[in-house]
């Protein structure tokens, strides 16, 4: 499992996603606050991750705001 910054309904996330060959299965989310970031290097992660991904959530599906595409979240197969 793999994780990137993004922002979901408008505030800082969490994304946690499975990749596969040619498919992108999104797990969930959590919400965090800029504050926990404090090194440069972890500044910059969340000044270039937010600005490529942009997501609204909604019933377990996730919208890209900046490329159109939906994405069913999945539930990890451990839970």
């Amino acid at each position: 499992m793999s994780w990137c910054l993004a922002i979901v309904n408008g505030r800082l996330a969490e994304i946690f996603f499975e990749k596969t060959r040619n498919n992108i299965g999104l797990v969930g989310h959590a919400y965090v606050n800029k504050g926990d970031y404090q090194t440069k290097r972890e500044r910059l992660w969340i000044e270039k991750n937010t600005g490529k991904f942009k997501l609204a959530y909604k019933k377990g599906i996730y919208k890209d705001l900046v490329n159109g595409k939906i994405y069913q979240s999945i539930k990890h197969p451990s839970d």
